[in-house]
């Protein structure tokens, strides 16, 4: 009887630790699961005092009020543990509270059965005297309904276990800790009860509770048992929007979040764990910065997809415990293609900044040199007619004729400049059509036709009457109206000018030739660079005017979808072929005027 008393002392004590416990987890009480814990300890606590009691009673009347007590707490321990587990591992969210509903009907039955069991002896058949010195004065007969709780109880327990088990082996180190300590604090009490099932007069479940209470404070206090629950971490390590690669202390992939099947999407039928030689085999580098880490790293991963180029930041974790031993590796891959897309934009801006920088120098150059040097001649020649008064009509004629020349000189550069810079700018709108082109040729022939006959030049075309090209009819008169003006220009006085077509495949081959000095191979290799200035200018007393034809001329062959060249002999003549497409357009072909 001594004995029952300091058992009875050291379950009180026991109860009023458990209060502790009730205490941490009433501050917590926001949280779900802190709830849970809260109530599951408080059931542990009304088993424990009621047990103390039981031991000191000395009669049945005070046996069976003691086990009331006990009852708060014996039929709703293993059920609430088991809703603890079902929290901390995120299942069955949807259905928690039916699932709760469920969960409980049990308990409340044996709680309602042992309230009433002196009617039905269902729970306790009877209570005989106890003949040893250890335990209660009374020792319980068990009923049917006793054995249903127990079957229930260990059924809940095992459920538990078994949603615990997969989970620890795809958890983080500090998650696993935390599983531990919860299975542990459950297997105490449930060994504890199963030695009391076997025979032994004294019930060593409330002490196995006190085991279990000592194990939770310390999971409270050493791993954040009630606030860093598997399922925040899980929740997080879905969601967040960088991929996440967890490597253990052997270099495998242990774990990944959704976000690493969009770096990786050949992972997504692949199962955990994989040697990260064989889940990195692609990626050499990245497997020697793996390999080799001892410390935290940061680098770019770049890595191709659907012939894009990706940019990662990669972030390297090296993890260590408190012994500084390696336990493992996180990888995190923050996506920062946008941002350098954006940055390589942004240096293509700064080139075309300093282009049209280039652009507008030059031009200034341009319009001071082939633009000023006309009307400064304008100016001066004025200048001699107001002072001339005794010309003759024969030297009047000719002045005029100078003047007229150098004042449609300036106009045409003029002209071709501003056309060149709408093109530069998308300002010419490309709106490609079937054209007839010996009507086109002939047009342009006519255009120019009086310019030729002051210079008793010759203009001839062999274009077939039927062939027909696809292209922009103002754009390809104003190609064809250049070169054959340029023809003239250089031409041989008395000369000629031939315009020629000749289809091929898919485009047609135009030509325009005249029978001229010729292009010396300097102006010739200047005037094959790409661009509206040269690094020499082309020469001749119309060298701008040339120039800027020239440039405009490529433009709109270009956008047509067409090449521009030239063949040139000393002495000979030059000409120039330029292509445009056949009157069918080309399928999948594109072209962009801007």
């Amino acid at each position: 009887m001594e004995l029952n008393r300091w058992m009875s002392v050291l379950l009180f004590l026991v109860a009023i630790y458990g209060s502790y416990i009730l205490a941490l987890t009433y501050r917590k009480r926001r949280m779900p699961i802190a709830r849970t814990m809260f109530l599951t300890m408080l059931g542990s606590a009304f088993y424990s005092v009621g047990y103390g009691f039981e031991l000191l009673s000395c009669t049945l009347p005070g046996i069976k009020l003691s086990l009331q007590i006990e009852y708060l707490g014996i039929p709703f321990v293993s059920a609430l543990w088991l809703y603890l587990v079902i929290q901390f591992t995120g299942t069955a969210p949807g259905y928690r509270k039916r699932l709760a509903v469920l969960l409980f009907i049990m308990p409340f039955t044996i709680y309602f059965l042992h309230l009433t069991n002196d009617w039905h002896h269902l729970i306790y058949a009877d209570y005989v005297p106890n003949a040893g010195s250890l335990g209660p004065v009374y020792l319980t007969v068990k009923g049917p309904w006793y054995w249903v709780h127990i079957f229930y109880s260990y059924v809940v327990l095992l459920g538990g276990f078994l949603l615990f088990i997969p989970m620890y082996f795809r958890s983080a180190p500090v998650v696993r800790k935390q599983i531990l300590i919860l299975l542990f604090g459950a297997a105490v009490p449930m060994l504890s009860n199963v030695a009391y099932l076997f025979g032994s007069n004294l019930d060593l479940t409330p002490f196995g509770f006190t085991v279990s209470g000592i194990t939770y404070i310390w999971g409270i206090f050493r791993f954040n048992l009630l606030r860093l629950t598997p399922i925040a971490l899980a929740k997080a390590f879905e969601t967040i929007r960088d991929g996440v690669v967890i490597l253990d202390e052997e270099d495998r992939v242990v774990k990944f979040n959704p976000a690493a099947h969009q770096v990786f999407p050949e992972w997504r039928k692949r199962r955990s764990p994989v040697p990260a030689s064989e889940a990195f085999k692609d990626d050499e580098r990245l497997l020697e910065r793996i390999f080799s880490a001892a410390r935290d790293d940061h680098f770019t991963y770049r890595r191709m997809a659907n012939d894009r180029t990706l940019f990662y930041h990669c972030r390297l974790y090296v993890l260590y415990d408190n012994t500084e031993a390696l336990i493992g590796k996180i990888l995190l891959f923050s996506d920062v293609t946008g941002r350098m897309e954006d940055e390589a934009r942004l240096r293509e801006n700064a080139r075309q900044l300093s282009e049209l920088n280039a652009f507008k120098d030059k031009l200034f150059t341009v319009v001071a040199h082939d633009i000023r040097d006309p009307i400064a001649v304008l100016v001066s020649m004025t200048d001699l007619l107001r002072h001339q008064t005794n010309l003759s009509q024969r030297e009047l004629s000719e002045w005029m004729k100078e003047m007229h020349g150098q004042v449609r000189s300036t106009l045409s550069l003029v002209d071709n400049l501003l056309d060149w810079y709408r093109s530069q700018k998308g300002q010419v709108s490309y709106q490609p059509q079937e054209c007839r082109l010996r009507q086109a040729v002939s047009h342009s022939i006519d255009l120019v036709g009086a310019k030729a006959a002051m210079r008793g030049i010759v203009l001839s075309e062999y274009v077939e009457e039927e062939l027909m090209v696809y292209a922009d009819r103002e754009m390809l008169d104003l190609t064809l109206r250049n070169l054959i003006a340029n023809a003239i220009k250089y031409a041989s006085v008395g000369g000629f000018v031939e315009v020629s077509a000749t289809a091929a495949s898919s485009e047609v081959v135009v030509s325009v030739r005249d029978d001229g000095a010729g292009i010396d191979p300097e102006t010739a290799e200047c005037l094959r660079q790409e661009g509206a200035f040269f690094r020499k200018a082309a020469s001749g007393e119309r060298a701008g005017e040339a120039r800027f034809g020239l440039a405009l001329t490529r433009e709109f062959v270009r956008i047509n979808g067409g090449r521009l060249w030239f063949e040139t002999v000393p002495g000979e003549g030059t000409t120039f072929f330029f292509t445009v497409p056949c009157s069918r357009k080309p399928a999948g072909s594109r072209v962009d005027a801007t």
